[in-house]
């Protein structure tokens, strides 16, 4: 059996274990992914999800990386290569399910794709919707709103990365960090949506309304 290729454990130490309870309970079948990077998080849907009936991931991301992957950022990544490891393991994974997952690739800003989805009347569509993009809080507040809107009443949007922080030799910056945005967008929509329990490192909300 072909292997996959990741050159990190990102997903599978902090999300695989609460994800083994919540997809099989949620089964979802129309899924946004807002950051992709390997395919990690995506090979894990289509192997749970896909295998008696088809399903179908729509993976959002400008494999270019966020500030923090640029020369003068903090965190070490090849993403000339990042790409390249992405499409071999989502054709990994639909290897493993005799291709019943139909896997769709927008490679670009989120808000460019998000906005167009819901000008081809994609509102209320998604099942499951993961914003695991840019960590940026005016973009990971950009990816929420829009997402919101994408979502169905009862599905779930999940954030990852909310108490992470770009090292910086000045301190921490609010605006470089997930966290403000995650904050505000609860807030703000704190009648629509509700809570789940799930570890702190990420957040999960339900919609409840429009």
């Amino acid at each position: 059996m072909v292997e996959y290729n990741f050159t990190n454990n990102w997903f599978k130490s902090v999300a695989k274990d609460y994800w083994d309870q919540l997809i099989p309970r949620m089964r979802p079948i129309k899924i946004l992914e807002i950051g992709s990077f390997e395919g990690a998080s995506a090979c894990y849907l289509i192997e749970k999800l896909a295998i008696d009936r088809e399903i179908e991931i729509h993976c959002v991301d400008t494999w270019e990386g966020g500030i923090e992957h640029q020369p003068n950022g903090g965190a070490q990544a090849d993403m000339s290569t990042v790409y390249s490891r992405f499409k071999q393991n989502i054709q990994v994974a639909l290897d493993r399910v005799n291709d019943k997952a139909n896997v769709y690739i927008y490679q670009g800003p989120s808000d460019f794709w998000l906005s167009k989805f819901l000008a081809e009347n994609k509102r209320n569509y998604f099942d499951f919707i993961y914003v695991d993009g840019s960590h940026q809080a005016p973009d990971v507040l950009c990816d929420a709103v829009l997402g919101f809107r994408l979502l169905r009443i009862g599905g779930i949007m999940a954030f990852d990365d909310y108490l992470w922080y770009e090292v910086l030799p000045s301190g921490k910056d609010p605006i470089r960090c997930p966290k403000p945005a995650i904050d505000a967008f609860t807030n703000l929509y704190f009648r629509k949506t509700k809570i789940l329990e799930a570890p702190l490192y990420q957040l999960y909300v339900q919609k409840l309304s429009d």
